[in-house]
């Protein structure tokens, strides 16, 4: 990665309530906000009965997007990243409907989990406070979740999110804008139904100091404050008076308040009952509004992956030590594992690149659990664990390379569509085979260009590696396993399934050099691998062979 940020950074988060773009302007260590465009959507409000995204909510959508586009172009696409929050995390239908925004933004775009979504919130908040040690409590409620948070400094402690938020309140207690005795006291008792279960480790003996981040965070304290309910901040007494007065107009359009901007007036209500509940369940005297939230810890994330000091490689340094993964055998394996992929796919970004790389590192995980199946406990725990700084579609993707490290490929076919990840699970599969014997061994070198096709069709991934383990456990369920010679017969069945050249051949070249020699531009249609005395493999295409 590179070790000069860009001038300029940019971070598109697709909320519950609202969709919004915020650039900003590095210098050195810092950013300062160059532009803010924010569109109230209420895109959690665009589910149907069936938990579906609506067609109207995906146009609103899309036509949000390709505006933000306009005013992203220019920016490298390592500048800029979009995340998108519980609207799509809940959505039946998000799948299918992230490649057309993703289309119309002209970025990928990252679905969080909440608990990356809490770290990412204090990240931002935690850089707009003046420096301390003291404990603070940090709530930000969203549209379609409110996260809580404690940390120190820039670190956080500890992380909850809670699938409660402004929009889906107001929803379900106060439809068609109506306000009620019955309606607040439903919203406020469903709130604390979900914060009573955390309030123990968030209570007032764990924190110091109190904020609320969020757009609605800010709006209460604004109205509180300029209607005289309040002489600062958040209080209870302050809530309870707003809520009179709400109640006093009955209808959410009928509200008449100072600093009330028409696009919050919708969700207010909502947003009233959850901050009643927290400060209620928590124990909070006074909460003060705070700026930064998620849009900001992004840009510090985004700013940090651009230094080298991304938060993604200290988890999986953590992930290392806390489940004992034997270290030595980890970077073998994952090295080796590079090696194949740069060679195959010379023009693979570092991105995908880096992904391999802690896959392989992490592709042992699940020996904490069992050493029978390791690939598959190692993929349920990488796909479900808390992962500070991945997002979802990163952890998915590592999931599926540790699950497809060894065993059959008919579990991973649909993965294989997709080209890059057809050749980085060949590369790792191939790295895991070379070091099954646990031992060091000479990286393969070549002076030409060996022939993984980077155009691999799945068919072909199948005729390569798919039968593989047949010479592996030909090889450790020998009475001579570990020895130079079985080694380097399974060694160069592995070669051979990925050059194209018979067994018999491949066992010819020296240890260290399996991947050398000139690559043959022969019609290797015609050949057909054998990878023991039972099986036969599918033809591959031709190899690459030109010199590097």
């Amino acid at each position: 990665m590179s070790t000069t940020p860009a001038a300029t950074l940019a971070v598109v988060d697709l909320g519950s309530n609202s969709f919004r773009l915020e650039i900003g302007r590095v210098e050195g260590d810092q950013i300062y906000r160059l532009d803010t465009w924010r569109e109230t959507l209420r895109f959690g409000a665009g589910l149907d009965a069936q938990g579906r995204i609506k067609t109207s909510a995906m146009k609103a959508a899309l036509q949000c997007l390709a505006r933000f586009r306009e005013r992203l172009a220019g920016l490298h696409p390592s500048a800029v990243r979009a995340v998108a929050t519980n609207t799509f995390r809940v959505a039946k239908n998000a799948r299918e409907f992230l490649p057309q925004a993703e289309h119309a933004l002209g970025f990928p775009i990252d679905v969080i989990g909440g608990h990356e979504e809490a770290r990412l919130i204090y990240l931002g908040v935690a850089h707009e406070l003046p420096r301390s040690l003291e404990p603070r409590l940090v709530v930000d409620i969203g549209g379609g979740s409110t996260e809580f948070i404690i940390g120190r400094g820039l670190e956080p402690e500890r992380l909850e999110s809670l699938k409660i938020g402004c929009v889906g309140v107001t929803q379900r207690f106060f439809p068609e804008g109506r306000l009620t005795a019955e309606g607040f006291e439903g919203a406020e008792t469903a709130a604390r139904v979900e914060i009573e279960p955390i309030a123990r480790e968030f209570g007032p003996g764990h924190w110091r100091e109190a904020y609320a981040s969020s757009g609605t965070a800010a709006a209460l304290a604004e109205i509180l404050e300029q209607n005289g309910f309040s002489s600062g901040g958040i209080t209870p007494a302050g809530l309870a008076r707003l809520k009179k007065r709400m109640l006093a107009a009955r209808h959410v359009g009928r509200l008449s308040l100072h600093a009330l901007k028409p696009e919050r007036a919708p969700v207010l209500a909502g947003g009233l009952a959850i901050m009643a509940a927290a400060v209620a369940e928590l124990g909070i005297d006074r909460i003060d509004p705070v700026g930064g939230a998620l849009r900001l810890g992004v840009l510090y994330d985004l700013l940090g992956r651009t230094i080298d000091a991304d938060v993604r490689g200290v988890t999986v340094a953590r992930f290392v030590d806390r489940y004992s993964i034997d270290r030595a055998h980890a970077a073998r394996v994952a090295a080796l594992a590079v090696v194949l992929f740069r060679r195959a796919l010379p023009g693979a970004n570092a991105e995908s690149v880096q992904l391999l790389r802690w896959a392989a590192t992490l592709h042992e995980i699940g020996m904490s659990v069992s050493h029978i199946g390791f690939h598959k406990h190692g993929a349920y725990i990488l796909q479900h664990a808390d992962m500070p700084g991945f997002s979802s579609g990163e952890q998915s993707r590592l999931a599926l390379l540790v699950f497809g490290c060894r065993g059959g490929l008919a579990k991973v076919e649909a993965a294989l569509d997709d080209s890059p990840m057809r050749v980085q699970l060949l590369a790792l599969r191939l790295a895991v085979l070379f070091h099954h014997a646990r031992a060091a061994i000479a990286l393969p070198r070549s002076g030409k260009r060996w022939g993984i096709p980077g155009n691999l069709r799945t068919g072909d991934v199948f005729a390569l590696i798919g039968r593989s383990r047949g010479a592996r456990d030909r090889a450790e369920n020998s009475n001579e396993i570990g020895t130079d010679g079985d080694l380097q017969y399974d060694r160069s069945v592995a070669v051979a399934h990925a050059i194209g050249e018979p067994p018999d051949r491949a066992l010819a070249h020296a240890p260290g050099q399996l991947l050398a020699g000139e690559q043959k531009r022969s019609d290797l249609a015609q050949r057909r691998l054998m990878a023991d005395d039972e099986h036969r493999f599918a033809p591959v295409g031709p190899a690459r062979g030109s010199q590097d």
